[in-house]
């Protein structure tokens, strides 16, 4: 007859600390998961925006070369040696420009782990 009792009771304290222990654990993982899935979407657009700056810098500086030398060959012959400041004052505005443009890039967050942070700030707070 106690063995029918025993049936009906609860777990204990051991069984208890398991489950949320094993509970634990599989938090632990998921969290894991979903940062390994965040890195990996993470690393492919560092990977395409280190292809989009190789591209750009290659056909940009072809570019600027032959138009460079179209400029400084056409204004020649009207301002002489004035054009060549010129030419590089708009070099360094394009530069600028370019910075600017790359750092928009980087704190457009496209390399953060948005879902991945807000989820361990929540089991942050959650344990706190």
């Amino acid at each position: 007859m106690a063995h029918a009792d025993e049936g009906n009771r609860p777990p204990g304290l051991i069984a208890s600390l398991g489950l949320v222990t094993r509970n634990a654990l599989g938090l632990l993982l998921s969290r894991l998961e979903l940062a390994a899935l965040e890195l990996s979407e993470v690393r492919n657009h560092l990977l395409q925006l280190v292809l989009v700056f190789a591209l750009a810098i290659a056909v940009g500086s072809l570019a600027l070369i032959y138009a460079t030398v179209t400029i400084v060959w056409l204004a020649w012959t009207v301002i002489g040696w004035v054009i060549l400041p010129i030419i590089t004052g708009v070099f360094l505005l394009i530069a600028v420009a370019l910075v600017l443009y790359a750092r928009g890039l980087i704190r457009g967050g496209k390399l953060t782990m948005p879902a991945t942070m807000a989820e361990l700030k929540s089991d942050r707070d959650m344990l706190l």
